[in-house]
C-alpha cells in the first residue's frame, strides 16, 4: 500500500502528540488510534500504517538487548544499563541473554545499533582478511 505524504504528515503529528516527556505514552497511543478508527479521516487506512510503524520503531529503540557468552554479573549489568543510560536516555529497557555461541566478550542491540564486541565476532573479521 502506497502512503501518500500527508497520511505520514499526519501519522506523524499523531505520533508526536502521543509523547508525555518524551517517551510514548500506550494510553494516549490507543486513544489516537481508537479516534482516528472512530471518525474514518480520508487515507486513515495510510496514516495507522504509518502510525504503526512510528510506534513500533519508537519501542525497538527504547529495547536493549545484550548477548553475552556467560550470565553477566551485577556489577557488568549495572555497568552496562549506565552507560545505556547515558547514551540512549531514560526509559530503556534492557534484558541480558547467554549466547555461548559468542565465546567471549558482549554484543549489544538497540533499535537499528549493533555492537559487536564478541569474540565470534572479531574472528569472522580475522578470517574474512585472509
Amino acid at each position: 500500500m502506497k502512503i501518500t505524504k500527508q497520511a505520514r504528515r499526519d501519522a506523524k503529528q499523531l505520533f508526536n502528540t502521543c509523547k508525555v516527556g518524551g517517551l510514548l505514552d500506550e494510553a494516549r497511543v490507543r486513544q489516537v488510534v481508537g479516534v482516528v478508527v472512530a471518525q474514518k479521516p480520508r487515507g486513515y487506512a495510510g496514516i495507522l500504517t504509518h502510525f504503526q510503524r512510528l510506534v513500533k520503531l519508537d519501542l525497538d529503540r527504547r529495547m536493549a538487548r545484550v548477548e553475552s557468552a556467560v550470565p553477566a554479573s551485577e556489577a557488568l549489568q549495572q555497568s552496562v544499563k549506565a552507560s545505556l543510560a547515558q547514551r540512549y536516555g531514560a526509559g530503556l529497557a534492557v534484558s541480558f541473554v547467554v549466547n555461548p555461541a559468542l565465546i567471549g566478550g558482549l554484543r549489544v542491540k538497540v533499535g537499528s545499533d549493533v555492537f559487536d564486541g564478541s569474540v565470534r565476532a572479531r574472528l569472522n573479521e580475522l578470517e574474512a582478511s585472509f
